[in-house]
């Protein structure tokens, strides 16, 4: 099988879950789908890289289909310093999140300008594995936001999941309905997406980012969430009891080729 057809193949058949069902929810609506990517990296070196081939050859690429702003965004804080990297690409339909890969295989300045990494051999690939997320966004914040543009800026990437689809639902209704997402804004909080998890591992659970001018204003804007009165009184609502079983919380910086 050729590459291009491979790469589309792969691309539509991780896709058939979501059947129509997914996709005639969110035909009249204006909700983005948002595919997150952590790219598994051998090295700072293998890292630097892909960056490059990021900014030159499928960030534009991806631009020329409708897909932006892309963020690129290196892993800060973290126990274990690693090189990988996480792509989040917003899609203005399933359509496009399902042939995106195929699109740009047919793109031949992206051919040209990613040869280094499509064509790198087995033996020293670009990337080891990708691990991929497909989300569909929140109806309380249907569109990504870019909160800041700083060079000092810094994301807070956050999973919550959930132990059954029943509580998983809650946890997304706590955050819509229950006004857990305007509690965010008004204390300092400010979201970059919200997004339910379609396909991706750890399921059920729900993923958002949160964009911050620097480290302080993080601490800042948590420190002031964590004592509002209104969360206070939501957090103990009883029927948003049990809604998470597990947290995972990343901390990120932009690559330097990251539009977001």
């Amino acid at each position: 099988m050729k590459r291009r057809d491979f790469m589309a193949a792969s691309c539509l058949a991780g896709l058939a879950p979501l059947g129509s069902v997914a996709m005639a929810q969110n035909a009249d609506t204006k909700k983005q789908y948002y595919e997150l990517r952590l790219y598994e990296l051998a090295s700072p070196a293998k890292q630097e890289a892909f960056i490059e081939f990021l900014g030159k050859a499928a960030i534009p690429a991806m631009n020329r289909l409708g897909i932006e702003p892309v963020g690129v965004f290196k892993i800060i804080e973290s126990d274990t310093p690693s090189p990988n990297l996480y792509v989040l690409m917003p899609h203005k339909s399933l359509e496009s999140a399902a042939t995106a890969n195929r699109r740009m295989m047919a793109d031949d300045a992206f051919i040209k300008a990613g040869a280094a990494v499509l064509d790198a051999p087995k033996s020293d690939p670009g990337y080891k594995r990708i691990v991929s997320s497909l989300m569909v966004a929140f109806d309380g914040i249907p569109q990504l936001e870019i909160p800041s543009k700083k060079a000092s800026r810094v994301f807070q990437l956050r999973t919550y999941e959930s132990h059954n689809a029943t509580k998983a639902v809650k946890k997304v209704a706590m955050f819509n309905e229950g006004g857990e997402i305007d509690i965010f804004r008004r204390t300092g909080l400010p979201p970059v997406f919200f997004g339910e998890t379609l396909i991706g591992p750890q399921m059920p659970n729900l993923t958002y980012m949160l964009g911050f001018d620097d480290m302080a204003a993080k601490e800042a804007g948590w420190a002031k969430f964590l004592a509002d009165p209104a969360w206070t009184k939501l957090k103990t609502d009883p029927q948003y009891k049990d809604t998470v079983s597990g947290i995972t919380n990343i901390m990120l910086s932009p690559a330097a080729c990251s539009q977001i």
